[in-house]
C-alpha cells in the first residue's frame, strides 16, 4: 500500500478531482496557457528526473539518496518534481476552467511539503551533513 501515498498518486487524484469539477465557476478557461504550463511542468519532471539519473541515484521519495543533487535544474529549486507536480495542477486547472482546481494547487503544496519534502529533507540532512546545510541555504525549498 506504500505505493498510494506517492506524490504522483496524490498529484492523479487532484488531477481527477480538478476535471470533475471542470467549467464550475465563471468561464475562464485558459486553454492554452494552461497547456503551455502543464507542458513546462512535464520538461522540468523530465530535467529533474535526468539529473537524478546522472548521478545514479534514487528517484523515489522514501529512498535515502546515494548523492546530493544539486547541479543545472537543482540550483534554482531543491524539489523542482514537486514544483512541476503543482504547476501540473494549476495548469490543467486552467485549461479545463476548473476553479476548484486552482483552490486545490496550495493544498497539493501544502500536501507535498508535510508527506514528502520535510522527511526526505530530514533523510538528506543526516546523510549529507554539511554538504545539505550548503545547499540548502543558497537554493530554495521551491523557487
Amino acid at each position: 500500500m506504500r505505493w498510494i501515498d506517492m506524490p504522483p498518486v496524490w498529484l492523479a487524484g487532484l488531477l481527477l478531482l480538478s476535471w470533475l469539477f471542470r467549467g464550475v465557476g465563471p468561464d475562464f478557461a485558459l486553454e492554452s496557457v494552461g497547456a503551455l504550463i502543464v507542458l513546462a511542468g512535464a520538461c522540468v519532471i523530465a530535467l529533474a528526473a535526468r539529473e537524478f539519473r546522472r548521478h545514479r541515484t534514487s528517484i523515489i521519495p522514501g529512498d535515502t539518496p546515494s548523492a546530493l543533487v544539486t547541479t543545472r535544474i537543482y540550483r534554482f529549486s531543491r524539489n523542482p518534481i514537486y514544483l512541476a507536480d503543482v504547476a501540473i495542477l494549476l495548469g490543467a486547472s486552467l485549461y479545463w476552467g476548473s476553479l476548484p482546481g486552482l483552490i486545490l494547487a496550495p493544498i497539493l503544496a501544502m500536501i507535498l511539503q508535510l508527506r514528502f519534502i520535510l522527511p526526505e529533507e530530514q533523510r538528506i540532512q543526516a546523510t549529507f551533513l554539511s554538504e545539505f546545510d550548503a545547499y540548502a541555504q543558497q537554493t530554495n525549498r521551491w523557487l
